[in-house]
Protein backbone atom coordinates (compact mmCIF):
# COMPACT_ATOMS: atom_id res chain seq x y z
CA UNK A 1 0.00 0.00 0.00
CA UNK A 2 1.11 3.56 -1.00
CA UNK A 3 1.59 5.65 2.31
CA UNK A 4 0.14 9.34 2.53
CA UNK A 5 3.49 10.57 1.87
CA UNK A 6 4.31 8.90 -1.45
CA UNK A 7 6.04 10.62 -3.95
CA UNK A 8 5.62 10.53 -8.21
CA UNK A 9 8.97 11.03 -9.53
CA UNK A 10 8.69 12.18 -13.19
CA UNK A 11 11.54 10.41 -15.25
CA UNK A 12 11.61 12.80 -18.23
CA UNK A 13 15.43 12.36 -18.71
CA UNK A 14 15.75 8.32 -18.12
CA UNK A 15 15.09 5.76 -21.24
CA UNK A 16 11.24 5.91 -20.95
CA UNK A 17 9.80 9.28 -20.14
CA UNK A 18 6.32 8.27 -20.16
CA UNK A 19 6.81 6.48 -16.82
CA UNK A 20 6.35 7.61 -13.14
CA UNK A 21 8.32 6.06 -10.38
CA UNK A 22 5.59 5.51 -7.32
CA UNK A 23 7.92 6.79 -4.46
CA UNK A 24 7.32 6.81 -0.49
CA UNK A 25 8.90 8.99 1.98
CA UNK A 26 8.98 6.98 4.92
CA UNK A 27 11.74 7.96 7.05
CA UNK A 28 12.21 7.24 10.33
CA UNK A 29 14.10 9.10 13.10
CA UNK A 30 18.00 8.39 13.12
CA UNK A 31 18.10 8.29 16.62
CA UNK A 32 16.42 7.35 19.94
CA UNK A 33 16.98 8.87 23.41
CA UNK A 34 17.53 5.95 26.04
CA UNK A 35 18.72 6.57 29.57
CA UNK A 36 22.26 6.03 30.31
CA UNK A 37 24.38 6.42 34.34
CA UNK A 38 27.68 8.15 34.19
CA UNK A 39 30.46 7.69 35.73
CA UNK A 40 29.39 9.49 38.73
CA UNK A 41 25.98 7.80 39.12
CA UNK A 42 24.06 9.88 37.88
CA UNK A 43 21.31 9.35 34.89
CA UNK A 44 22.21 10.73 31.44
CA UNK A 45 19.37 11.09 28.86
CA UNK A 46 22.07 9.63 26.11
CA UNK A 47 20.98 9.57 22.11
CA UNK A 48 21.60 6.48 20.32
CA UNK A 49 21.80 5.61 16.47
CA UNK A 50 18.31 3.77 15.64
CA UNK A 51 18.81 0.12 13.59
CA UNK A 52 15.85 -1.35 12.07
CA UNK A 53 15.36 -4.52 9.61
CA UNK A 54 13.92 -3.54 6.18
CA UNK A 55 13.02 -6.66 4.15
CA UNK A 56 13.43 -5.96 0.26
CA UNK A 57 10.97 -7.25 -1.73
CA UNK A 58 11.52 -7.06 -6.06
CA UNK A 59 8.16 -8.01 -7.44
CA UNK A 60 7.18 -10.33 -4.73
CA UNK A 61 10.23 -12.12 -4.13
CA UNK A 62 11.98 -11.78 -1.01
CA UNK A 63 15.60 -10.78 -1.92
CA UNK A 64 17.96 -9.48 1.44
CA UNK A 65 16.89 -8.04 4.78
CA UNK A 66 18.96 -4.85 5.81
CA UNK A 67 20.02 -2.94 9.17
CA UNK A 68 19.19 0.39 8.74
CA UNK A 69 19.06 3.78 10.38
CA UNK A 70 15.86 4.37 7.86
CA UNK A 71 16.58 8.01 7.44
CA UNK A 72 16.57 7.25 3.47
CA UNK A 73 15.19 3.79 3.20
CA UNK A 74 13.90 4.76 -0.22
CA UNK A 75 17.23 6.02 -1.87
CA UNK A 76 19.09 3.10 0.21
CA UNK A 77 16.82 0.31 -1.67
CA UNK A 78 17.31 2.02 -5.03
CA UNK A 79 20.91 1.94 -4.73
CA UNK A 80 21.34 -1.52 -3.46
CA UNK A 81 19.37 -2.88 -6.55
CA UNK A 82 21.49 -0.53 -8.49
CA UNK A 83 24.71 -1.84 -7.17
CA UNK A 84 24.00 -5.30 -7.33
CA UNK A 85 22.78 -5.08 -10.72
CA UNK A 86 19.42 -6.48 -10.02
CA UNK A 87 17.93 -3.61 -12.03
CA UNK A 88 19.61 -2.38 -15.04
CA UNK A 89 17.53 0.90 -15.31
CA UNK A 90 15.81 3.43 -13.03
CA UNK A 91 13.35 3.82 -15.77
CA UNK A 92 12.48 -0.33 -15.29
CA UNK A 93 11.07 0.74 -11.73
CA UNK A 94 7.69 0.89 -10.97
CA UNK A 95 7.17 1.60 -7.25
CA UNK A 96 9.39 1.81 -4.46
CA UNK A 97 6.86 1.14 -1.05
CA UNK A 98 8.55 1.00 2.16
CA UNK A 99 6.02 0.05 5.24
CA UNK A 100 7.46 0.37 8.62
CA UNK A 101 4.91 -1.44 10.25
CA UNK A 102 6.08 -4.17 8.67
CA UNK A 103 9.25 -3.62 8.14
CA UNK A 104 9.47 -3.92 4.43
CA UNK A 105 10.24 -2.43 1.54
CA UNK A 106 8.02 -3.53 -2.00
CA UNK A 107 9.95 -2.72 -5.27
CA UNK A 108 7.27 -3.20 -8.39
CA UNK A 109 8.76 -3.48 -12.06
CA UNK A 110 7.03 -2.76 -15.23
CA UNK A 111 8.25 -5.79 -17.17
CA UNK A 112 8.64 -8.41 -13.73
CA UNK A 113 12.24 -9.62 -13.18
CA UNK A 114 13.81 -12.27 -14.74
CA UNK A 115 16.72 -14.38 -13.80
CA UNK A 116 16.63 -13.41 -10.05
CA UNK A 117 17.29 -16.46 -9.08
CA UNK A 118 19.93 -17.20 -11.03
CA UNK A 119 22.21 -13.81 -9.93
CA UNK A 120 20.96 -14.32 -6.11
CA UNK A 121 22.75 -18.20 -6.58
CA UNK A 122 25.89 -16.84 -6.59
CA UNK A 123 26.41 -14.47 -3.51
CA UNK A 124 29.80 -13.03 -1.74
CA UNK A 125 29.79 -12.38 2.07
CA UNK A 126 32.51 -9.49 2.11
CA UNK A 127 33.53 -7.59 4.95
CA UNK A 128 30.60 -5.00 4.96
CA UNK A 129 29.36 -3.83 8.77
CA UNK A 130 26.58 -6.57 8.84
CA UNK A 131 27.85 -8.75 6.44
CA UNK A 132 27.69 -7.19 2.91
CA UNK A 133 26.67 -9.38 0.18
CA UNK A 134 27.61 -9.18 -3.55
CA UNK A 135 25.40 -10.68 -5.86
CA UNK A 136 25.89 -12.57 -9.44
CA UNK A 137 28.90 -11.64 -11.94
CA UNK A 138 29.71 -8.36 -9.91
CA UNK A 139 33.50 -9.49 -9.58
CA UNK A 140 33.67 -11.13 -13.20
CA UNK A 141 32.11 -7.34 -14.83
CA UNK A 142 34.86 -5.46 -13.30
CA UNK A 143 36.91 -5.43 -16.99
CA UNK A 144 33.99 -3.55 -18.40
CA UNK A 145 33.81 -0.70 -15.87
CA UNK A 146 35.26 2.32 -17.83
CA UNK A 147 36.39 5.25 -15.55
CA UNK A 148 36.44 8.62 -17.11
CA UNK A 149 40.15 9.97 -16.76
CA UNK A 150 39.33 13.67 -16.66
CA UNK A 151 38.77 13.65 -13.08
CA UNK A 152 41.63 15.40 -11.24
CA UNK A 153 41.83 16.24 -7.13
CA UNK A 154 44.49 18.18 -6.02
CA UNK A 155 45.67 18.88 -2.54
CA UNK A 156 44.07 21.85 -1.91
CA UNK A 157 40.44 20.16 -2.54
CA UNK A 158 41.17 17.27 -0.81
CA UNK A 159 41.73 19.79 2.46
CA UNK A 160 38.66 21.56 1.49
CA UNK A 161 36.91 18.05 1.32
CA UNK A 162 37.93 17.06 4.32
CA UNK A 163 37.40 20.33 6.43
CA UNK A 164 33.88 19.68 5.53
CA UNK A 165 33.03 16.58 6.26
CA UNK A 166 34.72 17.51 9.98
CA UNK A 167 32.63 20.63 10.49
CA UNK A 168 29.25 18.24 8.84
CA UNK A 169 26.05 17.55 11.45
CA UNK A 170 26.45 14.25 11.58
CA UNK A 171 24.61 11.60 13.53
CA UNK A 172 27.90 10.41 14.68
CA UNK A 173 28.59 13.82 16.67
CA UNK A 174 25.21 13.13 18.47
CA UNK A 175 25.60 9.30 19.14
CA UNK A 176 28.42 7.49 17.11
CA UNK A 177 27.99 4.44 15.86
CA UNK A 178 27.23 4.69 12.68
CA UNK A 179 29.21 5.12 9.24
CA UNK A 180 29.25 8.08 6.70
CA UNK A 181 29.67 8.61 3.18
CA UNK A 182 29.61 11.67 1.02
CA UNK A 183 29.44 12.94 -2.52
CA UNK A 184 31.56 16.00 -2.90
CA UNK A 185 32.32 17.61 -6.24
CA UNK A 186 35.42 18.60 -8.27
CA UNK A 187 35.56 21.79 -5.49
CA UNK A 188 34.96 19.62 -2.45
CA UNK A 189 31.47 20.55 -1.64
CA UNK A 190 29.76 18.52 -0.59
CA UNK A 191 26.46 17.47 -2.32
CA UNK A 192 24.89 14.82 -0.53
CA UNK A 193 25.97 13.09 3.00
CA UNK A 194 24.18 9.97 4.12
CA UNK A 195 24.86 7.87 7.52
CA UNK A 196 24.37 4.42 8.16
CA UNK A 197 24.45 1.55 10.52
CA UNK A 198 26.62 -0.03 7.65
CA UNK A 199 28.76 1.56 5.55
CA UNK A 200 27.51 -0.20 2.69
CA UNK A 201 24.31 0.56 3.27
CA UNK A 202 25.30 4.58 3.24
CA UNK A 203 26.60 4.09 -0.06
CA UNK A 204 24.26 2.73 -1.50
CA UNK A 205 21.18 5.33 -0.21
CA UNK A 206 23.94 7.96 -1.98
CA UNK A 207 23.86 5.59 -5.20
CA UNK A 208 19.99 6.03 -4.86
CA UNK A 209 20.19 9.47 -4.83
CA UNK A 210 22.25 9.26 -7.88
CA UNK A 211 19.74 7.04 -9.71
CA UNK A 212 17.01 9.17 -9.39
CA UNK A 213 18.79 12.69 -10.10
CA UNK A 214 20.13 11.06 -13.01
CA UNK A 215 23.53 12.46 -11.72
CA UNK A 216 26.76 11.77 -13.64
CA UNK A 217 29.76 10.67 -11.28
CA UNK A 218 32.15 11.33 -13.33
CA UNK A 219 33.33 15.13 -11.91
CA UNK A 220 32.74 13.82 -8.65
CA UNK A 221 34.31 12.67 -5.29
CA UNK A 222 33.53 10.02 -3.15
CA UNK A 223 33.99 10.20 0.83
CA UNK A 224 33.81 7.26 3.09
CA UNK A 225 34.53 6.99 7.06
CA UNK A 226 34.79 3.10 6.23
CA UNK A 227 37.87 1.03 5.41
CA UNK A 228 38.33 0.97 1.74
CA UNK A 229 37.53 -2.70 1.02
CA UNK A 230 36.68 -4.81 -2.38
CA UNK A 231 33.00 -4.17 -1.85
CA UNK A 232 33.41 0.00 -1.49
CA UNK A 233 35.77 -0.02 -4.81
CA UNK A 234 33.62 -1.57 -6.82
CA UNK A 235 30.23 0.13 -5.85
CA UNK A 236 32.39 3.59 -6.45
CA UNK A 237 33.22 2.39 -9.78
CA UNK A 238 29.70 1.24 -10.70
CA UNK A 239 28.62 4.78 -10.20
CA UNK A 240 31.11 6.12 -12.57
CA UNK A 241 33.47 8.06 -9.68
CA UNK A 242 37.19 8.06 -10.45
CA UNK A 243 38.50 9.27 -6.62
CA UNK A 244 37.01 7.91 -3.50
CA UNK A 245 38.95 8.64 -0.70
CA UNK A 246 38.44 7.74 2.87
CA UNK A 247 40.24 8.04 6.66
CA UNK A 248 40.38 4.95 7.42
CA UNK A 249 42.88 1.98 6.13
CA UNK A 250 42.31 -0.42 3.12
CA UNK A 251 42.34 -4.30 2.74
CA UNK A 252 44.56 -5.77 -0.17
CA UNK A 253 41.72 -6.88 -2.25
CA UNK A 254 40.17 -2.72 -2.76
CA UNK A 255 44.01 -2.08 -3.47
CA UNK A 256 44.14 -4.69 -6.66
CA UNK A 257 40.80 -3.72 -7.90
CA UNK A 258 41.39 -0.15 -7.39
CA UNK A 259 44.15 -0.45 -9.78
CA UNK A 260 42.28 -2.58 -12.24
CA UNK A 261 39.50 -0.03 -13.16
CA UNK A 262 42.08 2.84 -12.97
CA UNK A 263 40.28 4.51 -9.52
CA UNK A 264 42.45 6.97 -7.36
CA UNK A 265 42.29 5.96 -3.86
CA UNK A 266 43.13 7.87 -0.95
CA UNK A 267 43.58 6.54 2.72
CA UNK A 268 43.87 7.61 6.09
CA UNK A 269 42.95 11.44 5.04
CA UNK A 270 42.45 13.16 8.25
CA UNK A 271 43.48 17.11 8.66
CA UNK A 272 46.30 17.48 6.21
CA UNK A 273 47.53 14.10 6.50
CA UNK A 274 46.74 11.25 3.72
CA UNK A 275 47.85 8.31 1.42
CA UNK A 276 47.67 8.28 -1.89
CA UNK A 277 47.56 4.46 -3.16
CA UNK A 278 46.50 4.08 -6.64
CA UNK A 279 45.40 6.43 -9.34
CA UNK A 280 48.46 9.31 -9.14
CA UNK A 281 47.62 10.55 -12.31
CA UNK A 282 44.46 12.23 -11.11
CA UNK A 283 46.18 14.04 -7.91
CA UNK A 284 48.08 17.20 -8.31
CA UNK A 285 50.39 17.20 -5.33
CA UNK A 286 51.76 20.66 -4.06
CA UNK A 287 55.60 20.84 -4.50
CA UNK A 288 57.67 20.32 -1.51
CA UNK A 289 59.59 23.86 -1.88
Amino acid sequence: MVSDHALAFDLDQMTRPQLKLILTAATRSATVTVDAINERGETVPTPIAGEHPLTLYLDKREIVTLMTLGAAPEALVLGYLRNQRLVGDIAEIAAVQVDWETDSAAVTTHAGSHDIDEQMSRRTVTTGCGQGTMFGDLMENIDKIALPDEGRLDEATLGVLLDNVRRHESIYKQAGAVHGCALAGSDGEILMFVEDVGRHNAVDAIAGKMWLEAMAGGDKIFYTTGRLTSEMVIKTAQMGIPILVSRSGLTQMGHDIAQKVGLTMIGRAQGKHYLLFTGDKRFVRKPIP
